[in-house]
């Protein structure tokens, strides 16, 4: 994560949001391109769409409490799949909404849907799929990682 201050920013603003419940794990960031995030055309560099897309992730685990989850049982997320489909580029300093919407999950997956939008416009859009990793046990099943959400929660 080479965006240490904006993810820093998404951690201590989740504070002040609302928390995310069970089936309803979506992160909308309003951004702006930054000189950092753009390529030598001058838009925002394609690799760069799939560090933003970490944001909302760190977004939706804060809010929902997966990160506190995560730390307590030495867990840690991973994406095995991301695609993205860019249809129009983000050019510097300009302003962008990006959506990750958490669509559905089975015994071993998140499957994720984000979406870039500038003035009502798709701009980019793709998927991924994640999972929670317990170092030296394996994947965690997506069951598993929201029940220890939920004990987490009841205490």
């Amino acid at each position: 994560m080479n965006l240490i201050f904006r993810m820093l920013y998404v951690i201590l603003m989740s504070k002040f949001r609302e928390r995310l419940e069970v089936g309803n794990f979506l992160s909308v960031l309003n951004l702006r391109v930054l000189p950092n995030d753009i390529d030598i055309n001058f838009h925002m560099n394609n690799g760069r769409y799939l560090t933003i897309c970490d944001l909302n992730r760190i977004d939706v685990f804060a809010r929902s409490g997966l990160l506190k989850a995560m730390f307590k049982r030495n867990w840690i997320p991973v994406i095995a799949e991301h695609t993205m489909t860019y249809k129009k580029p983000l050019n510097l300093f300009q302003k962008y909404e990006v959506k990750l919407d958490v669509l559905k999950w089975d015994e071993k997956f998140f499957y994720m849907t984000h979406t870039f939008i500038v003035n009502d416009r798709v701009v980019a859009e793709g998927t991924s799929k994640g999972c929670v990793y317990a170092r030296g046990k394996g994947v965690v099943s997506p069951a598993d990682a929201i029940a220890a959400v939920e004990e987490d929660r009841a205490r």
